[in-house]
């Protein structure tokens, strides 16, 4: 089983961090559905030391989600550290994890995300200082370079090593990627081989299959979903059954989906506010709708919504058109 530091995982299915999407209400949901380790969406050293609002609140931790990784990101050393320190004394997370990934230019001109992968002497003696500053376990995020010709996944999991560091996860494609084009799953195994510290493979997984080939390809010691995970909690369910048993699990059905979307909805209204939570909640239940046959207009509808009544009604109206029509084509045969 997974394990990073002194925490142990019931499993090696992890959520990964996602911008946006991975507040209490969501990462709840999806521990519901037997991830072993839940990751927050990253936050900003510098907001966290002006005590900024906003970003107070992504800090919130729901017990039931533990254990619970906390990303935070930053580009210079002092600000880093100070904000792993507040995340260390102030909330219940029981790891603290340092973006090295994300791709996006607001963030890497910063100095921040991706852009440490340039340099894994930076990389060390930024992951060092925050190591000796906290008592929770520190893990890294990582992408396996900046572009083809600064792919430095090897150096720079080994200077997390030496930093200290418990874990890396590691996504398989460079910055310049994006999210696009397939992960490089080799240069995964390459890592795992050059380090004793746990890895987590991360990019292209998107069935339990994938899952199981990952582990088995690479010799990482967890898998990390994302974008799979969107809408779809059961992707981890399911992957969590098949790496346990061999066995797929159905896919659930259109009533079970949108029960689950409507939870979600009632948890996030529960963090943020009906005004914030329903606009929010606007891009995850066409998430949740996505693959139901006739989607199409209630996904555009979806948009319209501004009220928790709005959208249950859209939703659970499109539930009973469909169970209406599964009813007579089932009288028709």
């Amino acid at each position: 089983m997974l394990k990073i530091g002194d925490i142990q995982m019931k499993n090696q299915v992890v959520l990964a961090p996602m911008a946006g999407v991975c507040n209490s209400a969501f990462r709840l949901t999806v521990k519901e559905f037997g991830a072993g380790l839940v990751c927050a969406e990253m936050v900003s050293d510098k907001a966290i030391l002006y005590n900024n609002a906003k970003t107070m609140g992504m800090l919130y931790i729901d017990e039931q989600e533990k254990p619970l990784s906390l990303q935070i990101f930053g580009g210079e050393k002092e600000t880093l550290v100070e904000a792993a320190k507040f995340v260390d004394k102030n909330t219940t997370a029981d790891i603290i994890d340092i973006n090295m990934g994300c791709p996006v230019p607001k963030i890497t001109k910063c100095d921040a995300g991706a852009k440490w992968l340039l340099d894994p002497n930076k990389i060390y003696e930024m992951v060092s200082a925050v190591v000796d500053a906290v008592d929770k376990p520190v893990t890294v995020k990582m992408r396996m370079g900046w572009d083809e010709e600064h792919i430095f996944a090897i150096q720079n999991a080994q200077a997390v090593e030496r930093a200290g560091g418990k874990a890396v996860a590691l996504h398989g494609r460079t910055r310049v990627q994006m999210y696009e084009g397939h992960a490089n799953w080799d240069i995964i195994k390459e890592v795992k081989q050059a380090v004793k510290i746990p890895v987590i493979g991360n990019g292209d997984v998107q069935t339990p299959q994938d899952a199981k080939r990952m582990l088995d390809e690479t010799g990482v010691d967890g898998v990390m979903i994302g974008r799979a995970a969107l809408g779809n909690p059961w992707m981890i369910y399911q992957t969590v059954k098949f790496l346990e048993t061999g066995e797929l699990m159905p896919e659930p059905g259109v009533k079970e989906k949108i029960d689950v979307c409507i939870l979600h909805l009632d948890r996030l209204i529960d963090l943020k506010s009906e005004h914030i939570a329903v606009r929010e909640m606007r891009k995850h239940a066409a998430w949740y709708l996505k693959g139901i046959r006739g989607n199409a207009i209630v996904r555009n509808k979806v948009n319209e919504c501004n009220t928790r009544q709005d959208l249950v009604t859209l939703l659970t109206d499109f539930v009973e058109e469909i169970e209406q029509k599964q009813q007579s084509n089932s009288q028709v045969v």
